[in-house]
This record gives C-alpha cells, sequence and structure tokens, in this order.
C-alpha cells in the first residue's frame, strides 16, 4: 500500500477588492497570467488563481453581502490570508475521518475529476481548510500534477524566476501550541519542534509552521527565489513594502529563501 500524503497545494488571501494585490502578486513576483474561476460565485467572491511553480496562490473578494470572506476580513480588519488547501490521495477518505474529531464540513464536491470538502473555520481554529483530491491515480507529489481549480491552461503560465516554487506558511494564532495540535489531529500528521515553534512537515517539502499572533490567520508564505533581488527591486518599483528577504502583499508576507 502506497503511503499516505498530504500536500499544501494552495493558499488563498481575501480582500476588499482584487486590486491592486493580484497585480501586485504578478509584477513583484513575477506570475503568469491569473485564471478566472466563475465557479466561486456560489460563494458570492470573485477570485484569480495563479501557479507557483505546481502550487498556486488565490485571491477571493465579496461581490456580496454576507459571505464567510467578507466576516473573515471585518474580523481581521483588512486583506490577509484565508484558506489553506491541501491535497491528499482520497478527499473523501479523508473527510470521513476529519469529520470524525466532530469538524463541520460546510461545502463538498465529489466529481469523478476531482473531490474536495471545506471545513467550518470555528471547527479549525479560525481558517477555512479544503482537503482535495483531482483526478484517480494522480501523483500527490508530482510537482506539475493536475489541479482543476487553476483552469484548462495554467501550466502555460509557470515562470521559474524570480519566483520558482511554494514551500510552506506560517498560521498565527494567540495559541499556536494550542493551534498545531489541532491541525495534527485534523490532518493526521505528526509535529516536530521548529525555531520559532511546532511545525509540521508534508509532501514535496512543505512546511506548515504554528507562530504566535494577535488572531488566527495565515501570517506568512513561504517562497523559493530563483532571483530574490529582482523580487525585491520589482516590490520598490511598485510601492510594495518589503524587507531584506520578503515583501508583504494583501495583508502577507512572503518569505524569500
Amino acid at each position: 500500500m502506497s503511503q499516505r500524503k498530504v500536500r499544501l497545494r494552495q493558499i488563498a488571501l481575501v480582500a476588499d477588492k482584487l486590486e491592486p494585490h493580484a497585480g501586485h502578486l504578478i509584477q513583484v513576483l513575477g506570475l503568469g497570467e491569473p485564471f478566472r474561476d466563475g465557479n466561486v460565485g456560489v460563494f458570492g467572491l470573485e477570485n484569480v488563481v495563479l501557479p507557483v511553480g505546481g502550487d498556486f496562490l488565490e485571491i477571493v473578494a465579496p461581490v456580496k453581502g454576507n459571505t464567510s470572506a467578507g466576516r473573515f476580513l471585518a474580523r481581521r480588519g483588512g486583506p490577509g490570508g484565508y484558506m489553506v488547501i491541501v491535497q491528499t490521495d482520497d478527499a473523501n477518505a479523508e473527510r470521513e475521518r476529519i469529520e470524525t474529531h466532530k469538524v463541520r464540513s460546510v461545502w463538498k464536491i465529489d466529481r469523478p475529476t476531482y473531490k474536495a470538502t471545506h471545513f467550518h473555520p470555528a471547527d479549525t481554529g479560525g481558517f477555512l481548510l479544503s482537503v482535495d483530491s483531482t483526478l484517480p491515480g494522480a501523483e500527490v507529489t508530482e510537482t506539475l500534477g493536475p489541479w482543476q481549480p487553476a483552469g484548462p491552461d495554467w501550466l502555460s503560465q509557470v515562470k521559474k524566476t524570480p519566483v520558482a516554487a511554494m514551500t510552506g506558511c506560517d498560521l498565527s494564532a494567540p495559541d499556536p501550541k494550542a493551534l498545531a495540535e489541532l491541525w495534527s489531529r485534523l490532518l493526521d500528521l505528526p509535529l516536530r519542534q521548529g525555531a520559532r515553534g511546532p511545525e509540521m512537515d508534508l509532501a514535496c517539502g512543505g512546511v506548515i509552521a504554528f507562530v504566535p499572533g494577535r488572531t488566527a490567520g495565515i501570517a506568512a508564505v513561504h517562497l523559493k527565489a530563483a532571483d530574490k533581488a529582482e523580487v525585491l527591486k520589482r516590490a520598490a518599483a511598485a510601492g510594495v513594502p518589503a524587507g531584506s528577504d520578503s515583501v508583504t502583499i494583501c495583508g502577507v508576507d512572503f518569505l524569500l529563501t
């Protein structure tokens, strides 16, 4: 039997409007043309999805009142990291296991080519968590493996520079240890002690770290930069806040490694 795999495949950010944040991701990180998924209209949202190597960054923005994304924006008081999407071998089996922990699902899709479940933020520590699987037999660890939420032509938009890959994220919470233990149960993955707190290793070298923060949110996204100097140069030209090893877009720090 093959070993069970869990891969960090997509991070969603939320803002009241897609721009200027989508443009900043494209300009500063050197990403390709975005895919706009009309299907997110069922959630009262519009979006863009951008490939970062074989993984993805998404921005969603409410276009109607009383949406989950809108409530998250109100709680946070501004744009930020909203949703973590992991890819597994069998999303339906994962759903059944996660629901045994009394975690409620808020949306499900069950197609032959794609399966996914969104879990209630109140049960996951304040984050929207989605557990997905794609084509039957698809290898989770295939770097450029199929990913339906990114549309039919995303492979043509993959760039190798100045940013080459997404390698992890930092989830913040007032009690990061408790959040880490919760996510360890939900994803059925062990924790280890990292430099800043608990960390969880995923497939393809991905890491989720749990760090202190005033509220629950995706504090940072880790990127493998083929040309860090070029990213920082682009940030300066775009007026995007930057440090020596990071840029800040849509309320999230993108850490360049």
